[in-house]
């Protein structure tokens, strides 16, 4: 039942992204440097995220701390807040936002690598079968053409791959943690980096820019609050695999929809879920069996 819970997560994960991304396109255009953007945005989320842990009193989760879910915690915060966030957004600077949408989409790859020898993840078959075609959707977005291998193009792949890294190590956290504990030390810690990073951008914000920091810092907040509990309860390979179908509700919002892709994702789709159906039915016999 966790898994089917942590998949349901994973699709709202998606469902947010999607949108998030579509918003972030009309944020960066209206921000002078996007790690401007990010480095705000991350600081928002990072306050909203701990004074939700103030007001809910999870807080006091952090007393309880031990020095492995300490470092976790910190490498979680260093590795998946903040240089990945840097090395992206400068390099989506550098080029054509398709090709960084390829790029980042091979995080399920990357942790498909990384989860099977150290987390032990094994799929079954139609997961396999599922991940793939969510996977293959992907390299049908409108207007990408050829990987150049450029500078930019580089970046993005080494913050992919250390997104990938901070998902493996998230998992392992997330097994004695609070979701919301991990996603405060993603957001907090991380911007903190950020906003150092981003310290000769800073100025201060129009009225508009701080419109496009608060709506775009929503939506990271409600994703990254969701993708936690997404890992949390599920394999983190489905979880990744999963989010490749974003793509498929931003090309929407974007009235640039491909027929092959949305095949290729709505069949990887309804194979998850038509797994977790077939989970639930499994159990309610077992159970049938059982009181017989």
């Amino acid at each position: 039942m966790s898994n089917s819970k942590g998949i349901l997560f994973a699709f709202l994960a998606a469902l947010i992204s999607g949108f998030s991304v579509y918003i972030n396109k009309f944020a960066v255009a209206a921000m002078p440097q996007p790690l401007l953007l990010t480095a705000v945005k991350n600081l928002g989320v990072g306050l909203l995220i701990i004074g939700l842990l103030v007001i809910t009193g999870k807080w006091q989760l952090v007393k309880k701390l031990t020095k492995k879910e300490i470092i976790l915690l910190t490498a979680i915060g260093v590795i998946g807040g903040s240089l990945p966030f840097y090395l992206f957004f400068t390099g989506l600077s550098q080029v054509p936002a398709v090709n960084a949408a390829v790029i980042q989409k091979t995080l399920v790859i990357w942790v498909a690598v990384l989860a099977l020898p150290l987390l032990k993840e094994r799929l079954s078959r139609r997961q396999i079968i599922a991940v793939a075609l969510l996977f293959s959707g992907n390299l049908f977005i409108g207007g990408f053409k050829k990987f150049t291998f450029s500078p930019g193009e580089q970046m993005i792949l080494a913050a992919t791959i250390l997104w990938a890294i901070e998902t493996v190590i998230a998992k392992k956290a997330l097994k004695t943690l609070d979701p919301d504990l991990v996603t405060a030390a993603r957001m907090g810690l991380g911007s903190a980096i950020l906003m150092v990073a981003a310290g000769p951008h800073l100025q201060p914000l129009t009225g508009g820019q701080l419109f496009w920091v608060l709506l775009t810092a929503a939506f990271l907040f409600a994703y990254v609050s969701v993708w936690y509990r997404a890992l949390k309860f599920a394999g983190a390979t489905v979880v990744t695999g999963v989010l490749v179908a974003a793509t498929l509700v931003t090309n929407a919002l974007s009235a640039n929809i491909n027929w092959s892709q949305s095949v290729l994702i709505f069949s990887g789709a309804g194979l998850l879920l038509s797994e977790l159906y077939w989970s639930k039915r499994q159990g309610f016999f077992a159970l049938l069996r059982l009181k017989l």
